[in-house]
């Protein structure tokens, strides 16, 4: 009996997953939170939740903490995200493609930054546009050097908006936050 009684129960748990219908879960590949067009993606929404995430994450309790730490918190994530488009081609930005000399009228459609930026970097702009010319060697060179010092200005404001944020956490909070990647 106990035997017939567990196969009883087990074989129900089969039908009834197996009676489920075939339909993707609201959330899943192709669902309303799918990436499919991610037609439910509110760009506010997902920055509150990762502000709340990173609460969490930092054990911060006390809103008036919270306070003088958020505006800190958001600075360093506003300076990281910059940091990521100037990854530019071979990374998440627009990249050589085979067939690009043939196809002039896709130049005008990148996304500025790559990895969903919409931050401009002239100077990123202005070297891709004297490789993808294949510009004389002065004036590549010259645009490399304002790319690099341009990268250079902004890994120098990130590191002056992490000591900013240093300065309102714990140790352990500290330590939380270098292993987040946030310091």
């Amino acid at each position: 009996l106990v035997m017939a009684g567990r196969a009883a129960v087990m074989s129900r748990g089969t039908s009834q997953g197996a009676a489920q219908p075939n339909n993707p879960p609201p959330g899943g590949p192709g669902g309303a939170g799918g990436r499919q067009g991610r037609p439910n993606f509110d760009p506010a929404q997902f920055q509150q939740r990762m502000m709340e995430r990173t609460k969490e994450m930092l054990e911060v309790t006390n809103d008036d903490e919270w306070k003088a730490i958020e505006p800190r918190v958001q600075k360093v994530r506003d300076l990281q995200r910059d940091a990521f488009s100037g990854l530019g081609r071979g990374m998440f930005g627009r990249g050589p493609r085979p067939g690009d000399n043939a196809r002039q009228g896709d130049q005008g459609q990148q996304r500025p930054g790559g990895f969903g930026s919409t931050t401009p970097n002239p100077e990123r702009d202005a070297l891709e546009k004297a490789i993808d010319s294949k510009a004389a060697k002065a004036e590549i060179k010259a645009a490399l050097e304002k790319y690099v010092a341009a990268r250079k200005a902004k890994q120098a404001e990130m590191e002056k908006a992490q000591a900013a944020l240093r300065e309102l956490l714990t140790p352990r909070q500290e330590a939380i936050a270098t292993l987040n990647g946030l310091l």
